[in-house]
């Protein structure tokens, strides 16, 4: 009789335990802990410019830390395309400016106010493609007209309408994207009532050097280029507030938060978290130090707590 209760007891045992594994969601050949294997696959994109990859590290990072499997789709090329690989599902998500959407994608006329920036296309984004603007990491990556501190001065140029009587005697450096945009160097040079003597279209990553070296006078900078302050370069002030602002946010299909808003909660745990001067200070660790995009982003991240 003894041994007949001991069999019923571990037969029961045995039950029990099956059906606990059946109730934990762990499918057949998944290994124990592992969070990726009920999580859906993300495509994370980025344009080809030293932030983006960055940023495209970062939410690569924070993904796979919260057990997402990542595939990084990254140097795209520029706005237009990482967009419509979105829009057609060829990524996931990338992180965008709250100004490119405004006005390159969104074709509106530029707006000063960040909040509302924001919220219109946020809602723009929602209705036209299902796409869903996340909560901003912090730093605004707006446009600037930058020179070399010891001509500025020379100059005496401090902000943007001081280049009117002298700019059709100087050469600027800009983006091939930002040279036509209707917040770019056409609309620059007709809010503010002159035009530069000639406009060379470069790589981003080539302006920097080409005003270091004198090769043109001035460049279309980006406020959180830690060569700015490296090379002794001065921003002047947009005193007509010409450009908008261009805060960073991750940009999310819709179908993929509607299958799990956990990756919501993931990417928003850098809402607010980067400023300009820790976005220009990370940039410059791969534009001057010559380190490697993602090693930048994953200890940045791990210094601060973000992922293990």
């Amino acid at each position: 009789m003894n041994k007949f209760w001991v069999k019923i007891i571990v037969l029961l045992l045995s039950i029990t335990l099956l059906a606990g594994c059946a109730s934990s969601g762990t499918k057949t050949g998944d290994t124990a802990g592992d969070k990726s294997a009920v999580k859906p696959k993300v495509i994370v994109g980025a344009k080809n410019f030293t932030e983006q990859l960055i940023l495209g590290n970062m939410v690569g990072l924070l993904l796979q830390d919260a057990g997402y499997p990542v595939e990084l789709k990254l140097r795209l090329g520029g706005t237009g395309l990482v967009h419509e690989s979105l829009v057609n599902g060829d990524i996931n998500v990338y992180v965008e400016y709250t100004g490119t959407g405004l006005t390159a994608l969104l074709k509106e006329a530029p707006m000063t106010d960040p909040q509302a920036v924001y919220d219109k296309v946020k809602a723009a984004y929602k209705e036209k493609w299902n796409l869903e603007w996340l909560e901003p990491w912090g730093f605004n990556n707006t446009y600037t007209i930058t020179m070399r501190r010891a001509d500025a001065e020379k100059l005496g140029i401090e902000k943007i309408s001081d280049l009117k009587e002298k700019a059709t005697n100087m050469v600027i450096g800009a983006t091939q994207e930002f040279i036509p945009r209707a917040d770019g160097l056409e609309g620059l040079q007709q809010k503010y009532g002159f035009r530069f003597k000639e406009a060379k279209g470069m790589d981003s990553g080539l302006m920097y050097q080409a005003l270091k070296e004198g090769k043109v006078d001035a460049i279309s900078g980006f406020a959180t280029d830690g060569r700015i302050p490296a090379f002794d370069f001065v921003n002047l002030v947009d005193d007509l507030a010409y450009f908008p602002p261009y805060f960073a946010a991750p940009v999310v299909r819709g179908d993929l938060l509607e299958k799990d808003p956990g990756i919501a909660d993931t990417l928003n745990k850098l809402a607010g978290k980067l400023d300009d001067n820790t976005m220009a200070k990370l940039n410059y660790q791969v534009d001057g130090d010559k380190k490697d995009p993602a090693e930048v982003a994953k200890q940045f991240l791990k210094e601060q707590g973000f992922i293990k």
